[in-house]
């Protein structure tokens, strides 16, 4: 599944909910050469166009090599299957593809689980429910339609965004010694492990994954103390926690925002502290 996200050519239209809400895209996944190029076009709503243009091939970011554990499967290591218990059975059809169903268990209270439906041919997921607490459906994203080959059409008329992507550390995930100074977190649900680090000392930016989870902790330092309290606000498997603290003295507002239970997303704002 990890590797044919990224190396398969592919195209189609997807549904993704979020509770009440249903937002139809239409992605289209191309190779050429040494390098992959995707197209995001928003259908409904107000409609707009992320490109992302010439990601190098051989470029494996860490929750995907998280997940391509590999020759170290041979070695013992488990890789993902140490936070979560898998489930392999007989898929359903999902958008004239077979399919293969995997459901993802969490070990701990700290993150959530995941039904996928995989193109039993190619492995590209087609279908992804992320669950909560009682098998709740937090969020969901299918594709309604899937061609493999060619680029699919130009859509209407949309507003265009340029997103320009990134590649920090291809070759190995950052370990909290390679910040100097500023911030760190001090605890992490197991597994979880830094990704990208913005490297301003006293704000900036901190992203972590486990490999099918992801968050961002956002420190801002603030000219006054604020009332102590927090914020939460929810949209489908999106969690975007606020609290003021005070570190050092300093007042800083710190948020937290990604694939998480609330729990684990307040364990986190709790551990920030200046680096030592």
């Amino acid at each position: 599944m990890s590797r044919s996200s990224h190396q398969a050519a592919y195209h189609g239209v997807v549904t993704l909910q979020r509770g009440e809400d249903m937002q139809v895209m239409q992605i289209s996944h191309s190779v050429s050469g040494g390098s992959t190029s995707e197209q995001l076009t928003k259908l409904t709503g107000q409609g707009a166009r992320i490109v992302r243009e010439d990601h190098p091939l051989d470029c494996v970011h860490t929750g995907h090599r998280l997940l391509q554990l590999g020759a170290a499967l041979g070695a013992g290591e488990c890789g993902v299957a140490e936070y979560y218990r898998f489930d392999v059975s007989e898929g359903e059809r999902i958008a004239g593809r077979q399919a293969v169903r995997i459901r993802v268990e969490p070990l701990d209270m700290y993150r959530y689980g995941y039904l996928m439906e995989l193109d039993r041919e190619t492995g590209l997921l087609l279908k992804s429910s992320t669950l909560g607490r009682g098998d709740l459906v937090l969020e969901r994203f299918q594709f309604a339609n899937l061609s493999y080959g060619s680029p699919m059409p130009s859509s209407a008329d949309v507003e265009v965004t340029h997103e320009v992507l990134g590649h920090p550390l291809p070759d190995s995930a950052m370990s909290a010694e390679d910040l100097q100074g500023g911030w760190s977190v001090d605890w992490l649900p197991r597994g979880f492990v830094l990704t990208e680090a913005e490297s301003a000392t006293a704000s900036g930016r901190r992203t972590f994954t486990d490999g099918l989870a992801a968050f961002s902790v956002f420190l801002e330092p603030l000219s006054r103390e604020i009332r102590s309290g927090e914020g939460i606000a929810r949209e489908g498997s999106t969690l975007s926690y606020t609290r003021g603290l005070s570190l050092g003295g300093q007042p800083v507002l710190v948020t937290v925002i990604g694939e998480v239970p609330v729990n684990t997303a307040r364990m986190v704002a709790d551990s920030v502290r200046w680096a030592r």
